[in-house]
C-alpha cells in the first residue's frame, strides 16, 4: 500500500462498491488465497461494510456479511500495478497483495522482501478496491469474473 493510503481511516461511502481483482493466471488455490487475504484486510479497514447479524428461524445468530456483494474479477498480472495507480488516483481505498506474499509463509520475510523494492518495481497477485460505485465501476468495467 502507498504510505498515504496505508493510514487512511475508514470513511462511510455513499454508494459503496468493493471488488477484488486477481491475476488471472494464478492457480485456483493461489487465487482463492489472494482473494481471502484481501477480503480480510478490507473487512478490517472498512468494518461498516459488514451487515447486521443474520438470525435464522431457530433464533440462531450468524455473523453479518457484506450486503453489497464482492465481485472477484480477473486481470492480467502486468495490468494490476496500473489498475492500482488508477484506483488511487480515483480516490479508492486500495488493498494490494504483492507477489512476494505468496513466495513465503513467513510474514517478516514478506515484509523484508517488499522493503527491498520501490513501489514501481512491485508486482501484484491481487488488489481490492473500495470506493464509490461509479468510479470503481469505471475502473473494472472491462474485467470479467475470475473463472
Amino acid at each position: 500500500m502507498s504510505e498515504a493510503n496505508s493510514s487512511r481511516e475508514a470513511v462511510p461511502l455513499v454508494a459503496p462498491r468493493c471488488v477484488i481483482v486477481v491475476d488471472q493466471a494464478l492457480p485456483v488455490g493461489r487465487a482463492a488465497n489472494a482473494a481471502a487475504v484481501l477480503a480480510l484486510t478490507v473487512g478490517q479497514r472498512h468494518p461498516g461494510l459488514v451487515g447486521a447479524p443474520l438470525v435464522d428461524a431457530s433464533g440462531g445468530v450468524h455473523p453479518g456479511l457484506i450486503p453489497y456483494g464482492i465481485a472477484v474479477l480477473a486481470a492480467e498480472a502486468d495490468g494490476l500495478a496500473a489498475l492500482r495507480e488508477r484506483a488511487l488516483a480515483a480516490g479508492c481505498d486500495v488493498v494490494d497483495f504483492a507477489v512476494q506474499g505468496q513466495q513465503t509463509t513467513d510474514y517478516q520475510a514478506f515484509r523484508d522482501a517488499v522493503a527491498l523494492l520501490p513501489t514501481s518495481a512491485l508486482g501484484y497477485v491481487g488488489l481490492a478496491l473500495v470506493g464509490e460505485k461509479k468510479p470503481v465501476g469505471k475502473l473494472v468495467a472491462n474485467l470479467g469474473l475470475l473463472k
